[in-house]
């Protein structure tokens, strides 16, 4: 954002107190900061990108002992120039008192070094930053960098997110929005990106690092993203960059691993599914749980194979159900003759009885055909999703 020389307004949608103290009681009980920071605070092989990100936390602790953490206004007032503006929004009250007066003893220190800038640089505001954001956008000089940081405490932030994105991109689509999520094993938290990747920016950019493998009661956050809709152009390169490293630095068993991936809005209902040009069709969205027999395990949407193509048949297996693919009753019974109603009772009484499954009736099918082969949809009983 700084490479050119337009000014621009950063603005944060839940900006939070802007520092913490790492020695404060709630810090010292969770000690998050033990495998995150602290693990970077004393490398001196760290990335470029990286380094200047731990160079940022290192100025606010100039005694050299890492004490305090800065949020994103802290980051953001660090890196901004100053003809650049910060808008931040925060509704806890207990937090917006703490961002108000890091705020008030920031500009005092930019008044001290002799910096100051046209009119007020940073205004905090006592709000919800997904309304507040409509009232900033478009910014005046057409460039915008918008942070959205909810907590995720409950499940409709996921749809606040997506809505808050929506109508801002209406009103300002040249912007660059980034949002940060929780990777977590909760439906919400798992069909997050696909929704994103369906609003209508120019392009989006999505990177998750995970330090650890799912724990097995599903519990913890050991994985985290970043979905940046009109990203800079230099930010896919930094982060092959740095995520390499973070996994190998920050990572705590086999499962840490980090994903880089790029494109386009997803459009249509055909193109949210992957069909295009007759490609495989990919779980988006609501995707329904797999079904037991699909093999491969992997989620799949109604109509689509079961694992990577129709299930193998064993000479002389039967079909459960359904009529398509039966062989000719002549070839069940033997060779047709004269046809009458007698005969025809004496057929089906040679053919193997409809049982479910037993195997006796194989010898009165004979081979499935291509249609027959294809797997059925999962139940949609009540769109719980089962199979």
């Amino acid at each position: 954002m700084n490479q050119k020389d337009t000014a621009y307004t950063y603005i944060d949608t839940h900006a939070g107190a802007g520092v913490y103290a790492l020695d404060s009681a709630q810090a010292v009980k969770s000690g998050e900061y033990v495998d995150g920071i602290a693990r970077l605070w004393g490398r001196d092989d760290l990335p470029p990108a990286l380094a200047e990100y731990v160079d940022v936390v290192r100025k606010l602790n100039p005694s050299g002992k890492l004490r305090w953490y800065p949020g994103s206004p802290w980051v953001a007032d660090a890196e901004t120039r100053l003809e650049d503006r910060l808008r931040l929004f925060e509704l806890h009250p207990a937090d917006i008192r703490v961002l108000a007066e890091n705020v008030r003893k920031l500009e005092a220190h930019h008044a001290e070094q002799g910096a100051r800038a046209r009119g007020r640089r940073i205004l905090v505001d006592h709000a919800d930053g997904f309304h507040g954001l409509k009232a900033l956008l478009p910014p005046p000089s057409r460039r915008a960098l918008v942070l959205v940081d909810p907590p995720y405490e409950v499940k409709l932030d996921y749809k606040h997110v997506r809505d808050a994105l929506e109508e801002a991109i209406k009103r300002f689509p040249a912007g660059t929005y980034a949002v940060w999520y929780p990777a977590l094993q909760r439906m919400e938290s798992r069909q997050f990106p696909d929704r994103l990747k369906r609003l209508p920016a120019k392009e989006w950019l999505h990177v998750t690092l995970s330090v650890a493998g799912p724990r097995a009661d599903g519990n913890g956050l050991h994985s985290s993203g970043m979905f940046i809709l009109n990203p800079p152009y230099t930010l896919e390169a930094t982060l092959r960059e740095t995520m390499p490293y973070l996994v190998q630095v920050l990572g705590q068993d086999a499962g840490a691993t980090f994903r880089i991936e790029k494109g386009t809005p997803v459009t249509g209902a055909v193109a949210a599914r992957g069909g295009i040009a007759g490609a495989p069709r990919q779980p988006v969205g609501n995707a329904r749980r797999a079904s037991p027999l699909s093999g491969g395990g992997s989620l799949r949407l109604p109509g689509q194979a079961f694992g990577d193509g129709a299930r193998p048949r064993a000479e002389g297996e039967g079909e459960q159900g359904g009529t398509a693919g039966r062989a000719p009753r002549a070839q069940a019974a033997g060779q047709r003759g004269p046809r009458n109603e007698e005969t025809a009772r004496g057929e089906r009484a040679a053919a193997a009885p409809r049982g479910a499954g037993t195997g006796s009736r194989t010898q009165a099918r004979g081979p499935r055909t291509e249609t027959a082969a294809a797997p059925r949809g999962p139940s949609k009983r009540g769109g719980s999703g089962r199979s």
